[in-house]
């Protein structure tokens, strides 16, 4: 963990990596608020650091955290028809805190560890889901991780009780675990 933790976001994410014995990599960096920004610190890290858009629907009703590849660029209204959910816009500052305890620019999927009430809707595009290495920020744009992607989607993921969904909105993580899957959701212990 970083030795200057500058949130409480960031503070649960070094501490749920941690318990769960997820390896990871940090670096420092001044703010950055762009994908172009983060060319350096893809450097420092051996990988590149994940564009993540917070999206919701028109009735601000339905939230989405899209994680994607940094030069890849989002059709929100292919998105809107894939999923069923019509009207998809970028959800505003006020949701970004309220859902995921980050400012606009800090956006990414660690900051799902304070969406206790499962809100927001993870979606990995497929690209980044098949990498090995995933990178992002711990909820702050002052710093930036490295850890293996299936830990993100095998470990992670599961323990903040968000399951992601790829591209093609099959979840990855319930085909590769389907017995664990069953057994927890025989043992009725999955949240409501």
């Amino acid at each position: 963990a970083p030795e200057n933790i500058q949130n409480p976001t960031e503070k649960k994410v070094f501490a749920t990596l941690d318990k769960l014995k997820i390896a990871y990599e940090c670096v420092e960096n001044d703010v950055v608020e762009t994908m172009e920004e983060c060319v350096e610190i893809d450097k420092a890290l051996g990988t590149e650091i994940r564009k993540s858009i917070f999206l919701c629907n028109k009735k601000k009703s339905s939230f989405f955290l899209v994680v994607m590849p940094a030069n890849k660029s989002l059709d929100t209204n292919a998105l809107s028809k894939k999923i069923g959910v019509p009207n998809l816009s970028f959800a505003s500052a006020e949701y970004m805190v309220r859902h995921l305890g980050a400012e606009p620019g800090s956006a990414s999927v660690m900051g799902l560890i304070n969406d206790e009430d499962d809100y927001v809707q993870l979606i990995v595009d497929k690209e980044v889901a098949d990498e090995e290495w995933f990178g992002c920020n711990p909820g702050i744009n002052t710093a930036h991780l490295k850890m293996q992607t299936k830990d993100l989607l095998n470990k992670f993921l599961p323990y903040i009780d968000n399951w992601a969904t790829c591209d093609q909105l099959s979840p990855k993580v319930f085909k590769k675990n389907l017995k664990d899957v069953l057994k927890i959701i025989s043992n009725n212990t999955c949240k409501n």
